[in-house]
C-alpha cells in the first residue's frame, strides 16, 4: 500500500519515456502538509507498515511502524510547542542519522515551524553563520563532544537562539558535555535533555493535537548550500515540496513498495530528504538509516545485505570506494536497483560496477533547489556516462550565453523553462535574497549554473559548473572531462582538476591527485600521468602541472572543491 496515487494523475508506471514524460501530473491539493497526508494517513490505513529501520556501530536497532512515527512525531510537536516553538520559527537540527531527525522533521511540519538541517561537520563558524543568516530560534543537536565545542565556540550572546536541546548520542563519542560549557550564554541557557523530557511520565506530550496550520506557499524547509565558493545561500521549500520526490523515489530510484530503501547521506545534506524521507515513503517503502561514525565500505555492505536492502543510492565517491571493496565476493542481488547522483561519474567506476556485480547504476542530476532534474528513466534506453532525459514536469534546455537553444554536441547552461509554471519541487527562492532570486529566476527560466550538452538522441552530458571551467588559450576546458581520464590510471585513487593563472595562456590546466597503496609521488609518475592524458584527449587540455597531495579539499557534502588559483 502506497499513498503516492493520490497526489499523481492516472498513468501507466510501465510506459515508454516519452509518454511518461507527456501524461505525468501532480495534483496539488489545498494546505497539503507531508506529516498529515502521508504518515497520518499510513498511520490509520495501514499502521503495521515499516517506516524506519535504523541501526548503528554499537548494535542498537529499531523499526518503526507507521503508526508508532506518527505518534512519536506528535509527542515530539508537544515537546517543541512546550518549549515556545510556534509557526515559522527555525530549528536548526545537528542530528547526524539519529533516529531524532525523524521525529523532530515531522514535528516541525506539524506545527509548520521551519526545519534547518545541517551536518555535524559545521564549525563553529558555520553554526554561527547559519544562525545569523536564519534567526535560529532553537539548536537541536546530539550530546557528542566535537560537536558540542563547536556550538559552544560560536558568538550565541547576541544570537537569537533561545533553547538548546540535546539528544543522547547512544555513542562511544557520547559524554556529559554539560559540565564542559564555560560561556555566559550557556549559563543562562541551559541544555534540554530530549530525551529526559521526552520520557517523562504524564509530560501531556502524547495527547499533543495541533490543528493544521500551514498552507502550501508557507516556508517548510531551509537548506545551506554547499557552494564551492563564496558563503553558502539559503534555499526556501515551501510545503509542496515533498511530492516532487514522487518522481525522485517512484521512477529514478524505483523504490519498491514493502521494500527498504538506502541513501547514503547524513541527514544535514539535502541528499537526505531525497532519500531518507519524502519520496520513499511517498511510494511505500521504508526507509534505512545506519548512523555510521564513520563510512567503512565492508560495513556498509554488511548492513545492506544483513538488513535486505532493495533500492540503494549513493555519490560517485561512495562507489569508488565499494568497487575498491570488491562487491564480486558479495551476494547482492537482493538490491534491485542502484543509482547515483551529486557528482559526475567517471567511465572507470561504471566499467568495474558492471564487472563485480553484472548490474548497472542509473545516473541522474539535480541541485538542493530542486528534486531530479534529468535522470534516467524506466523504459528508456540508457547510455552510458549520460545524466539521462528530462525529469517528468521538467522542461530542460541547454542554452548558450545568449540564450539561444545549442544545437547538438554544443555546450551550454543547463535552464528549466518556467513558461508552464515552476515545476513541483523546484525552490520557492533564496531566503531573505530578494536580488538573488530574481537573478536565478530571470526571464521565465531558472539557470541552474551548471553546463552540459545534449547528444542527438536528446541525451544530456554534465560538463561542469560554470564557475568551475577553465579557460586558457581560449579555450573552455570541462575539469571532469581530465578528471575522467586520470581516473582511469591506477595509480589516481581521487583527482582535482583546476585552473592556474599563467601569462602566456591566461590560465592552464593543474591536477591535484591522491594516490592509491602502493605508488608513490615522483617526477617519472608526474610525467606518465600527463603522456597518459593526452593520448585520450585533445592537447589543450592537458595538465601541465601535477601535484600530488594527501587529501583533497571538500564541501560538508563531501564534493570535491574546485578554485582557481591566482
Amino acid at each position: 500500500m502506497n499513498v503516492y496515487r493520490n497526489y499523481i494523475a492516472p498513468i501507466n508506471e510501465n510506459a515508454p519515456y516519452d509518454e511518461l514524460k507527456e501524461k505525468f501530473k501532480i495534483n496539488i491539493p489545498d494546505n497539503f502538509n507531508f506529516a498529515y497526508d502521508v504518515v497520518d494517513w499510513y498511520a490509520e490505513n495501514a499502521p503495521d507498515k515499516r517506516a524506519l529501520v535504523w541501526c548503528n556501530d554499537e548494535g542498537e536497532e529499531h523499526i518503526y511502524t507507521f503508526k508508532q512515527i506518527s505518534e512519536e512525531s506528535k509527542k515530539t510537536a508537544g515537546f517543541l510547542v512546550s518549549q515556545g516553538i510556534k509557526k515559522g520559527d527555525k530549528v536548526l537540527l545537528l542530528l547526524r542519522r539519529r533516529f531524532e531527525f525523524w521525529y523532530f522533521m515531522l514535528a516541525l511540519h506539524r506545527i509548520g515551524a521551519i526545519a534547518v538541517p545541517g551536518t555535524v561537520q559545521l564549525t563553529a563558524k558555520d553554526i554561527e553563520y547559519r544562525i545569523k543568516m536564519a534567526k535560529i530560534k532553537m539548536i537541536v543537536a546530539i550530546d557528542e563532544p566535537d560537536l558540542m565545542k563547536e556550538i559552544e565556540d560560536g558568538n550565541l550572546s547576541d544570537s537569537t537562539v533561545e533553547k538548546f536541546v540535546k539528544v543522547k548520542s547512544h555513542s562511544i563519542l557520547s559524554l556529559n558535555t554539560l559540565t564542559s560549557f564555560s560561556k555566559n550564554i550557556f549559563r543562562k541557557n541551559s541544555w534540554i535533555d530530549f530525551n529526559s523530557e521526552f520520557n517523562k511520565k504524564d509530560n501531556g506530550f502524547e495527547n499533543f493535537n495541533a490543528s493544521r496550520c500551514t498552507n502550501n506557499d508557507d516556508t517548510m524547509l531551509l537548506y545551506f548550500t554547499s557552494g564551492t565558493s563564496g558563503e553558502p545561500k539559503m534555499v526556501a521549500h515551501n510545503f509542496v515540496y515533498p511530492l516532487g520526490h514522487i518522481v525522485t523515489a517512484k521512477f529514478w530510484q524505483n523504490v519498491i513498495d514493502d521494500g527498504l530503501h538506502l541513501t547514503i547521506a547524513e541527514t544535514g545534506w539535502a541528499k537526505a530528504v531525497w532519500g531518507k524521507l519524502y519520496g520513499q515513503w511517498l511510494c511505500g517503502s521504508a526507509v534505512f538509516a545506519y548512523d555510521m561514525l564513520a563510512f567503512k565500505p565492508k560495513n556498509v555492505i554488511e548492513k545492506i545485505l544483513h538488513y535486505g536492502v532493495t533500492t540503494f543510492c549513493a555519490p560517485p565517491t561512495v562507489y569508488r570506494y565499494l568497487v575498491r571493496a570488491d562487491l564480486s565476493k558479495y551476494d547482492l542481488s537482493n538490491v534491485k536497483y542502484w543509482v547515483t547522483a551529486g557528482e559526475a561519474v567517471s567511465p572507470e567506476i561504471i566499467q568495474l560496477f558492471h564487472e563485480q556485480t553484472g548490474k548497472e547504476f542509473h545516473e541522474a542530476y539535480g541541485q538542493t533547489e530542486a528534486t531530479v532534474i534529468i535522470g534516467n528513466f524506466p523504459g528508456m534506453n540508457e547510455k552510458q556516462g549520460s545524466m539521462g532525459k528530462p525529469a517528468p514536469g521538467y522542461d530542460v534546455r541547454i542554452v548558450d550565453e545568449n540564450g539561444k537553444d545549442c544545437k547538438s554536441g554544443e555546450k551550454g547552461e543547463i535552464i528549466i523553462n518556467l513558461e508552464k509554471g515552476k515545476p513541483f519541487g523546484l525552490f520557492a527562492g533564496y531566503y531573505n535574497d530578494e536580488e538573488r532570486t530574481k537573478k536565478v529566476f530571470a526571464n521565465g527560466i531558472y539557470h541552474t549554473g551548471d553546463t552540459a550538452y545534449i547528444d542527438d538522441d536528446g541525451y544530456f552530458f554534465f560538463v561542469g559548473r560554470n564557475d568551475d571551467m577553465i579557460k586558457s588559450a581560449g579555450f573552455r576546458i570541462s575539469p571532469f572531462e581530465v578528471e575522467s581520464v586520470l581516473q582511469l590510471h591506477p595509480s589516481v585513487l581521487e583527482c582535482a582538476v583546476t585552473g592556474v593563472t599563467d601569462p602566456k595562456r591566461g590560465m592552464v590546466v593543474k591536477a591535484s591527485i591522491v594516490l592509491n597503496k602502493g605508488f608513490s609521488e615522483s617526477h617519472e609518475l608526474a610525467q606518465e600521468l600527463q603522456d597518459f592524458v593526452l593520448h585520450r584527449i585533445a592537447l589543450y587540455k592537458k595538465p601541465r602541472i601535477i601535484e600530488f597531495v594527501k587529501e583533497l579539499p571538500k564541501t560538508i557534502s563531501g564534493k570535491i572543491i574546485h578554485r582557481q588559483e591566482e
